[in-house]
């Protein structure tokens, strides 16, 4: 009798088996045949922060702040930046005042103290002795504006660090466009009218000897975040982060981005800046951008740009001044 209800066990036992066992090879065949749902990214982003790109040297050991402490940073930034007193003297050339400009109020969602992630003391690192030598034969020229081609990236309207990449917020327009489709993505930069594409149909990069102001985009999901591969930048844009140029933006630069939803209205960038020609070592930012409802405006840089000539008009009258 025992021997009966053994063997009726283990019969019951091997039929469980087999029917697990058809279920697990079952179970791939039916995943193969479904659409994997990836996370909508399309909409309206807008990246303004009061989140500095390098943490300031009081906060160097404090990687986060706390909601007060966030609360008080971003009302000492908007003390900082509000509109100078009626009467009060206005200096420089080709400056504007804060009627143009689109501050950030809040820090990052995330409420880190820098966008700079690593290295951990939230700042940039050191530039190569080569770079350094750009970056200082640039400013010079920044400082005499002889002729327009001296002026930076952003003033000749041909490039500008919110279309990057890596896409920084800035004092104002710091707002992008995505539309992604089944093989790609677009990220269109309100400024200035930039639109990058994302291949996503497993495509290589292009060959090297194609290399644009953008770079070569290729993507690709790994679960619910978007991975963006880009290489092929030109030389154009070394200015190693100064205005009017990009961070280590030449054709060593090697940039892997990351786009994933943190919740309905906000979307989490990071991103890792490879460029051994013009950092010493590697580093890596993040930075969060709110869904808004607002559309994005052409940005006409170059039509009817009086602005480049009048410059140049106001730093010859500043240099024949005694």
């Amino acid at each position: 009798m025992t021997c009966a209800i053994q063997g009726s066990r283990m019969k019951t036992v091997r039929v469980l088996l087999l029917r697990l066992a058809a279920v697990l090879i079952a179970v791939p065949a039916m995943l193969a045949g479904q659409t994997v749902t990836r996370p909508n990214l399309d909409g309206i982003w807008n990246s303004a922060t009061t989140t500095p790109l390098e943490r300031p040297s009081n906060l160097k050991d404090k990687p986060f702040f706390t909601p007060r402490e966030a609360a008080a940073w971003d009302a000492e930034f908007a003390r900082r930046n509000a509109e100078p007193p009626p009467g009060a003297k206005q200096t420089g050339t080709g400056t504007y005042n804060t009627v143009y400009r689109e501050f950030g109020t809040r820090t990052v969602k995330t409420l880190r103290t820098s966008i700079i992630t690593d290295p951990p003391d939230g700042r940039n690192p050191a530039l190569t002795p080569a770079a350094e030598a750009v970056k200082r034969r640039r400013l010079e020229g920044l400082k005499k504006f002889e002729h327009p081609e001296a002026l930076g990236l952003q003033d000749q309207c041909v490039a500008f660090l919110t279309a990057g990449p890596p896409m920084l917020s800035y004092s104002y327009n710091s707002n992008y466009q995505i539309v992604q489709t089944g093989d790609a993505v677009l990220i269109h930069a309100e400024m200035i009218h930039d639109a990058r594409i994302v291949r996503l149909d497993g495509s290589p990069h292009a060959p090297s000897r194609i290399r644009s102001w953008l770079g070569d985009s290729i993507g690709r999901w790994e679960g619910d975040t978007l991975v963006v591969d880009t290489t092929n930048f030109n030389d154009g844009g070394g200015f190693y982060g100064d205005a009017g140029g990009n961070f280590g933006w030449d054709r060593n630069l090697h940039l892997i981005e990351r786009f994933s939803l943190l919740d309905a209205e906000t979307l989490l960038y990071r991103f890792e800046v490879d460029n051994p020609t013009a950092f010493t070592r590697p580093w890596k930012g993040e930075l969060t951008l709110a869904r808004s409802s607002e559309p994005i405006y052409e940005y006409a840089c170059h039509e009817g740009n009086y602005s480049l000539t009048n410059m140049l008009r106001g730093f010859r009258a500043a240099e024949r001044k005694p």
